[in-house]
């Protein structure tokens, strides 16, 4: 997809050192905010912890009320705050920040309608632009999400770490997921649709609802009934299951068939992807065996799914706690088998970000079923109310004895709420900056060289048949390159690098000239270069010099700066090294820059030209 591929292996070296060095200063400054709010709270805690009337602190109430937190919500709240730090810690893989965009969410896309690609394009430029930044920021923003939804217990409050785990699991569901591939053909209940950060959305919206709906009253019918919560939450689980299995029954895509055409069908040939993963010897093993049986009894698997999926959906649908406990426990057997022989723990291979969906939905019906069945404890509806309005909550004195009374839980969940901070606000910024992190400049390529030595002079003629030499520059920096003006591939992209370093100096661009001299050992005239500059836009940029001259001045300037040009056989073009020289306003050479452009997509034309205006500005300080 434009602008999205930056060419740069997952493995680059100077990426995955960006990477760690952020997530390490990250994390000194998350464990620096947490051990400030720890001594906070004990500080606080010599405080009088009683009230003025003698009523006990909210914090106790909270307390009491936290114990009354119905089971399936808590299984919901920490078993997928235990995902959130899992998945967490799987975005820290070094290769995640250069290889998640190109390897991940692009493939994934790929199969998707234009306009859903047009849109993961749009919203994966703050990856593409910011590979570090937003790697380190995924990283804390779930970590932080999960430890908030292990540590936030009863009361109201523990409802906002759902609505949070909403909020990203939608972003990362549309950007991330492409809509969990809903738009692509194949889509199959075994492969992971629709999508298994939806499940993250669902059961978020869940934690987020008030307590009180998780003790809705009992039907009024003889016996006793069931609370309508639990009923209709495993109600919508059981119409999701039957749409699964009619989805998977549907004759025409494939799914019947376990080869086609002397090919493995789309379930065997998914397998035998997943087994060639980098993974352990034994489950490589027993996927390529289960790969081998499902392309020689592909109808029977298919049929066993879809029963497994119809008899699931309908128990689920019959809210009856009975048949309910028995699809529960064939559902995790089913899911947990899905797991492994199809979606292969969904997190190996080195690039994995998430288990898939099915450790998300065995936690979701779990809970329905919990919800459906509460203990003795969960039956009265108690409501966690506020005692007083906010704002005298916030008045000092109310607001002191409320840390003071604070469990350990409540201080934990503020470090995790300091944590998603600390990596959302990197990412906003990343998002409201339009250009590119130098890092990829400099890893694709390399790092620059720190130079103090005197330039060597020059005296050639312009784009307007002047006659130009370092010495009339003397007072200006000097951004120069050598650029082909018949070349058709990497001088255009360069010369495009050093327009927008113009533009990106703003003011002090008055004080830069940019230079280009002519790499080309026949097509050298100012004709040429005349219309190069028409060509690429550079006639109206008012600091802009192209220079050439006789074949033996340009050899001498090529030789004294180290550039190697050669006549390419067939064709106008010559070959030369692309490379970029900053002379400060003393006349010395700065910086010697590697201006291969890579890929040359707008991530890493904006990066350079960002590394170019920086080293502008450092010549400009030093001056």
């Amino acid at each position: 997809m434009p602008g999205m591929n930056s060419g740069l292996s997952p493995s680059d070296p100077v990426l995955v050192a960006a990477f760690r060095a952020a997530l390490l200063h990250q994390g000194v400054l998350a464990l620096v905010m947490i051990v400030f709010l720890g001594l906070v709270w004990a500080t606080v805690r010599v405080w009088p912890a009683r009230g003025p009337a003698g009523e006990a602190p909210a914090g106790d109430a909270a307390a009491a009320a936290g114990n009354l937190e119905p089971r399936g919500r808590w299984l919901l709240r920490t078993g997928f705050g235990v995902l959130w730090i899992f998945d967490g810690l799987l975005q820290a893989q070094p290769k995640m920040a250069g290889g998640l965009a190109t390897q991940v969410i692009e493939p994934v896309a790929a199969s998707s309608p234009a306009w859903v690609q047009h849109l993961v394009s749009w919203g994966g430029t703050i990856w593409s632009y910011h590979p570090v930044e937003a790697g380190a920021a995924s990283v804390w923003i779930q970590v932080g999400i999960g430890a908030w939804l292990i540590a936030a217990g009863g009361g109201a409050w523990s409802r906002l770490p759902g609505a949070a785990s909403v909020a990203w699991g939608l972003i990362v569901w549309v950007f991330g997921e492409s809509f969990g591939g809903i738009f692509a053909p194949g889509l199959s209940w075994l492969t992971g649709a629709p999508g298994g950060v939806l499940y993250y959305v669902v059961a978020g919206a869940l934690i987020a609802l008030p307590q009180d709906a998780w003790r809705s009253p009992r039907r009024p019918e003889a016996g006793g009934g069931f609370p309508r919560f639990g009923r209709r939450l495993l109600a919508g689980l059981g119409v999701f299951f039957a749409g699964m299995a009619l989805l998977q029954a549907w004759p025409g895509r494939g799914s019947w068939s376990g080869a086609a055409h002397g090919k493995p069908g789309p379930l065997a040939g998914m397998v035998r992807e997943m087994a060639a993963t980098p993974q352990p010897h034994v489950l490589s093993v027993l996927l390529s065996g289960f790969a081998s049986f499902v392309t020689g009894h592909g109808f029977a698997v298919n049929l066993v799914v879809v029963l497994a999926l119809a008899g699931l959906g309908a128990l689920f649908l019959t809210g009856r706690p009975r048949l309910v406990r028995y699809a529960v426990r064939a559902g995790i057997v089913f899911c947990l088998a899905t797991w492994v022989l199809v979606q292969d723990l969904g997190f190996l291979g080195g690039l994995g970000t998430d288990p898939n969906s099915m450790i998300p939905l065995i936690l979701l019906f779990s809970a329905g079923y919990l919800a459906l069945t509460p203990a003795a404890r969960e039956a009265a509806p108690e409501a966690v109310t506020a005692a007083a309005g906010w704002r005298a909550r916030l008045r000092p004195g109310t607001l002191g004895r409320t840390v003071a009374a604070a469990r350990w839980q409540g201080v934990a969940a503020a470090g995790a709420l300091a944590v998603i901070v600390l990596g959302a606000a990197p990412m906003a910024a990343a998002a409201a900056d339009r250009t590119a992190d130098p890092i990829l400049a400099l890893a694709i390529a390399g790092d620059s060289s720190r130079l103090d030595l005197p330039a060597p002079g020059f005296s050639l003629t312009d784009q307007a048949g002047r006659a130009v030499s370092l010495n009339s520059l003397r007072g200006k920096v000097v951004l120069m390159t050598f650029l082909d003006p018949v070349c058709t591939s990497d001088c255009p992209v360069i010369a495009q690098e050093f327009k927008q370093a113009g533009r990106m100096l703003g003011a002090q661009g008055t004080r830069v000239e940019l230079v280009a001299v002519v790499a080309n050992p026949v097509y050298r005239s100012v004709a040429f270069i005349q219309a190069f500059d028409r060509q690429e836009g550079l006639a109206s940029v008012p600091n802009w010099l192209y220079l050439t001259g006789s074949l033996s001045q340009l050899r001498q300037v090529w030789r004294h700066y180290g550039v190697e040009v050669e006549n390419l056989p067939a064709g106008a073009m010559a070959a030369h090294n692309d490379l970029a020289v900053v002379i400060d306003a003393a006349g010395n050479i700065r910086r010697e820059v590697g201006a291969d452009p890579g890929p040359a997509t707008g991530g890493t034309r904006s990066s350079f030209a960002v590394l170019l205006s920086q080293y502008a500005r450092d010549a400009l300080g030093s001056a």
